[in-house]
C-alpha cells in the first residue's frame, strides 16, 4: 500500500510539499483567520494539486494540527546560561518576539480562537504548548540542582508562569509587550520559585 503524501522521504518531494502547504496555511491563517482557511486556497497558494492536499490532510482541523506540530518541531531550543533568571528571561523574550511579530502573532490569535470552538484544534494547541514547556522545564530542574530554588519545584509550572502574563496582555488586556514586561515576567517567576510557591504538595 502506498504511503501517505507527506509521511515519507524526509527532504524528498513529500517533505517539500508538506513544507509548502504548511507555509501557505500559516499565511492564510495570519491573513484571514480560521474562518478564511480553505484547503483549495491553500493548495493554490502552495502551488500543489488540490487532490494532494485533500488526500494528505482532508480537513482544516487536520491541517491546523499538522501546522502546530511543525511549529513545535521548528521552535528554537532552550537557552542554558547557568542562571535561572537568565534562562527564563530568554524564554520570556522568545515568547514576546513571537507574539509581537505581525505574522506569528496573527497566526497564534487565529489558532487560539479556533481552539475555543474546535476540539481537534484545541488538542493540537495543547500538544504544541506541552512540547514547548517540556523543552524549557529542564532549566528549572537544573536550578534545583544548583540550589537556586527549593527541591520539589514544579518546573512546568514555573515556565508557565513566565509566559502566562505575556499571553494575557496579548489576548486580553492589550497592554504593551516590550522588553521591560519580559524582564518583569521572568523576575516574578524566579522570585516566586525561590519562595517555594511552585513546590508540589
Amino acid at each position: 500500500m502506498a504511503a501517505e503524501p507527506g509521511s515519507v522521504r524526509p527532504g524528498g518531494r513529500t517533505a517539500r510539499v508538506r513544507s509548502a502547504v504548511l507555509a501557505a496555511a500559516g499565511d492564510a491563517l495570519a491573513e484571514h483567520g480560521m474562518a478564511g482557511l480553505d484547503l483549495a486556497d491553500v493548495a493554490r497558494r502552495a502551488d500543489v494539486g488540490r487532490t494532494t492536499v485533500y488526500r494528505r490532510w482532508g480537513s482544516v482541523p487536520a491541517l491546523v494540527a499538522d501546522l502546530l506540530a511543525d511549529m513545535a518541531e521548528q521552535s528554537l531550543p532552550r537557552v542554558e546560561t547557568g542562571s535561572l533568571l537568565e534562562d527564563l528571561l530568554a524564554n520570556a523574550r522568545l515568547v514576546r518576539r513571537t507574539l509581537v511579530d505581525p505574522r506569528q502573532g496573527a497566526l497564534f490569535k487565529a489558532m487560539i480562537a479556533a481552539a475555543a470552538c474546535d476540539d481537534r484544534t484545541a488538542e493540537a494547541l495543547h500538544r504544541f504548548y506541552a512540547a514547548r514547556i517540556a523543552e524549557w522545564a529542564p532549566c528549572v530542574d537544573q536550578a534545583v540542582e544548583r540550589g537556586e530554588v527549593p527541591p520539589g519545584t514544579d518546573s512546568h509550572e514555573v515556565v508557565r508562569a513566565v509566559s502566562a502574563p505575556l499571553y494575557y496582555r496579548f489576548l486580553a488586556s492589550g497592554g504593551p509587550l516590550d522588553e521591560a514586561v519580559a524582564r518583569r515576567c521572568a523576575r516574578a517567576a524566579v522570585e516566586a520559585a525561590r519562595a517555594g510557591v511552585f513546590v508540589s504538595d
